[in-house]
C-alpha cells in the first residue's frame, strides 16, 4: 500500500507492506534509525514516537495507519527547545548509560513537560513507569526530567 505522512516536517511517500509497523517504516524506510526497537510488545518505551501530538509505541502501530498523519521522531525533535534543554539536564545528570532507552526517554520526557509543567520527582517517576531503562536505575534520569521542568518554568513567560 502507498502512504502519505508528513515525518518531521516533510512530505514522505512509501510503499509499505500491510503489516509492517511503524517503527520499522521509520527505521527501515527513511532511515531514522533514533528509533529503537526493543521488546516490541509496547512495554519498553525505546520506540516511542509522537504520531498527531501524541507519544506513540511505534512497535504497536502498522505504518498503513498513520496515512495522512504526523509523525515526529527524536530527529526531528533535534532544534526543539525543550528537547534541548533535556538533552543539556540528561548530560548534567547523568541521565543516560548505555543510550538504548534515551531517545525514547527524551520524547518521553518532553511530552511530561508539554502535560505537566515543573513536575516533582514522584510525578516524573509515575509518568516514566511505561519507559525502561536497564542499566542507570532512572535516578539521574528523573533528576534531569525535574531539572528541565524547572528550567523551562524559569525561562517561560507567565511560568
Amino acid at each position: 500500500m502507498k502512504i502519505t505522512v508528513e515525518l518531521n516536517g516533510a512530505k514522505v511517500v512509501h510503499d509499505v507492506e500491510p503489516r509492517e509497523t511503524l517503527a520499522d517504516f521509520v527505521r527501515d524506510r527513511c532511515g531514522l534509525t533514533a528509533t529503537h526497537l526493543g521488546c516490541e510488545h509496547g512495554a519498553c518505551g525505546a520506540c516511542t514516537v509522537v504520531v498527531d501530538g501524541q507519544v506513540t509505541r511505534s512497535c504497536l502501530v502498522l505504518a498503513v495507519m498513520c496515512d495522512g498523519r504526523s509523525i515526529d521522531t527524536l530527529e526531528g525533535l533535534r532544534n526543539n527547545p525543550a528537547m534541548e534543554v533535556l538533552r543539556k539536564h540528561f548530560h548534567e545528570c547523568h541521565g543516560l548509560q548505555c543510550g538504548f532507552c534515551t531517545p525514547g526517554m527524551l520524547i518521553m520526557a518532553r511530552d511530561i513537560l508539554q502535560r505537566l509543567p515543573g513536575p516533582d520527582a514522584n510525578t516524573v517517576r509515575h509518568e516514566l513507569s511505561g519507559q525502561i531503562c536497564r542499566c542507570t536505575g532512572y535516578t539521574g534520569i528523573v533528576k534531569a526530567i525535574v531539572a528541565a521542568g524547572q528550567e523551562l518554568a524559569r525561562d517561560t513567560p507567565n511560568g
